[in-house]
């Protein structure tokens, strides 16, 4: 399969809906992202949609499901999605956490995991959390619960002191990769739940990485070594 693709410059973003705040797609959609109507005989196949076959699909997916009905392109993904999930704290609305699930389906992530208020912004994930599987826990302990009935290891992700570096630690197969917000970080209640606390090696002046680039780098070190079997090794 291609990789995203990338939105133009002024393309409409998404948002939250404001009475349920569940995704929407954008009401104006520009011709030139995407594909237009099907040009020929139809293909056949239950994961068509005919309604996009006619009118074109300007969704944000990969070239391999141009066309598919949504409920064909999440069964797809279903049988395919790998064994980490991301949990996001999310006690101020911040604006980060779309970015975190818009990568958590680029990576392949199993589900998300929203901590705290149920109701989160949205508009960075660009509709991307349909095609997901989303869980709602009210506290740091729920979560910890649930990962443990489920056999994962919570895996929190922020430079504290006492925190291990990502680049060589040997990430579980089955986990929970556990951000938190930007600016405070993982709470004091997560950190206590978490098995163990990764930081993600800097070499600048700044003293922290924007959380949807570090949960990016992070996801990505999961795929590299259980997907591309690249094993994590101390410098040297």
């Amino acid at each position: 399969m291609t990789g995203p693709q990338h939105e133009p410059s002024g393309a409409p973003t998404t948002g939250p809906d404001e009475e349920s705040g569940t995704s929407r797609e954008p009401a104006e959609r520009h011709t030139d992202v995407g594909v237009g109507p099907w040009e020929g005989p139809w293909p056949e196949g239950d994961h068509w949609d005919p309604e996009l076959l006619g009118e074109g699909d300007r969704r944000n997916v990969v070239d391999a499901y141009r066309y598919w009905r949504h409920e064909a392109i999440v069964a797809d993904l279903d049988a395919r999605r790998h064994d980490f999930h991301v949990a996001v704290e999310n006690w101020g609305h911040d604006f980060n956490i779309g970015s975190v699930i818009r990568t958590a389906n680029a990576m392949g992530a199993k589900a998300f995991h929203i901590v705290g208020r149920r109701r989160w912004n949205r508009r960075g994930a660009m509709v991307t959390d349909r095609y997901q599987h989303e869980h709602h826990h009210p506290d740091a302990a729920s979560l910890a619960e649930w990962a443990r009935a489920e056999g994962l290891t919570l895996v929190g992700i922020d430079n504290l002191p006492g925190s291990l570096p990502l680049e060589t630690f040997d990430l579980p197969r089955r986990c929970v990769l556990v951000f938190g917000q930007e600016g405070p970080g993982l709470s004091e209640a997560m950190r206590a739940e978490c098995a163990v606390v990764l930081h993600i090696e800097q070499f600048g002046s700044t003293r922290s990485i924007n959380a949807g680039a570090a949960a990016a780098i992070a996801m990505h070190a999961w795929v590299r070594r259980h997907v591309f079997g690249q094993g994590a090794r101390a410098p040297g």
